[in-house]
C-alpha cells in the first residue's frame, strides 16, 4: 500500500495525526477543562453541573462535518436538545495553520453563515481538551450527565460516510443516548467507533 492510500485510510478511520491519547471512561468523571468561545466568553465544564452537556468536536472543512450541516442534521440535533436545557458545546481542536483552524471572528461566522444553534463554539487550538477527552475525528461526540459522569462517547450515527443521502437511515447514537439517559434509563450504547476526518493537532 503506497504513502498516499495509507494516508487517506487514515483519514477515513479516523486515526489522529499526533499520538493517540487516553480517552475518558464511560461511567467515570468526565475531565473538567476551560476554555474560550468564539463569543468572547469563557466556558467551564464545572459550571454545567447539573445540566446535561454534549461536547461536539467540529471542523467546517471536513467532508463529515459537511454532510451533517449541510442537510441541517446537526444543527437540528442541537436546537431540539438545547430546547430541553442540554448545553452542547461545539470544539474546534485545528492547530493554527492547520485544516478546520479558526479565530474567534471566523468561527462566529460560521456560526451565522451555518445557522448553528449549539450553545457556543470553543477554541482549542492547542489540542488541550482534544487530547483530554482522545478526541480522534471530526465529529466526535460525548455525553456528559448533570453528575458530570461519561454516559457515552464516539459517533454521531452508524453510517460512516460522506454521503449525505444516508442520513434519513441512519440510527442517532447520539439521539438515542439522549433519550434514554434523560429518561433516567441506561444508555444502550454509551461507546461507539468515532468516524471522521482525523482532528488536526499541533
Amino acid at each position: 500500500m503506497n504513502s498516499r492510500v495509507l494516508s487517506l485510510s487514515f483519514l477515513l478511520l479516523g486515526v489522529p495525526s499526533a499520538a493517540l491519547c487516553a480517552a475518558p471512561d464511560i461511567g467515570k468523571p468526565a475531565p473538567n477543562f476551560t476554555l474560550p468561545g468564539s463569543d468572547g466568553k469563557t466556558y467551564r465544564l464545572s459550571d454545567y453541573k447539573g445540566r446535561w452537556v454534549v461536547l461536539e468536536w467540529f471542523n467546517d472543512r471536513c467532508p463529515f462535518i459537511r454532510k451533517h450541516y449541510d442537510t441541517g442534521n446537526m444543527q437540528r440535533l442541537q436546537e431540539k436538545y438545547t430546547q430541553k436545557g442540554v448545553v452542547w458545546l461545539s470544539v474546534g481542536s485545528s492547530a493554527p495553520g492547520k485544516e478546520g483552524y479558526m479565530t474567534a471572528a471566523e468561527a462566529q461566522e460560521i456560526r451565522s453563515h451555518e445557522h448553528v444553534a449549539s450553545t457556543a463554539t470553543l477554541l482549542d487550538p492547542h489540542g488541550t481538551v482534544g487530547r483530554l477527552y482522545g478526541a480522534k475525528t471530526t465529529p466526535h461526540m460525548f455525553i456528559i450527565n448533570p453528575a458530570g459522569i461519561l454516559v457515552y462517547k464516539g459517533a454521531i450515527d452508524n453510517r460512516p460516510s460522506t454521503d449525505k443521502e444516508d442520513i434519513p437511515g441512519a440510527f442517532n447514537y447520539v439521539s438515542k443516548a439522549l433519550d434514554e439517559a434523560m429518561a433516567g434509563k441506561p444508555v444502550t450504547t454509551p461507546e461507539t467507533k468515532s468516524y471522521g476526518c482525523s482532528i488536526k493537532y499541533e
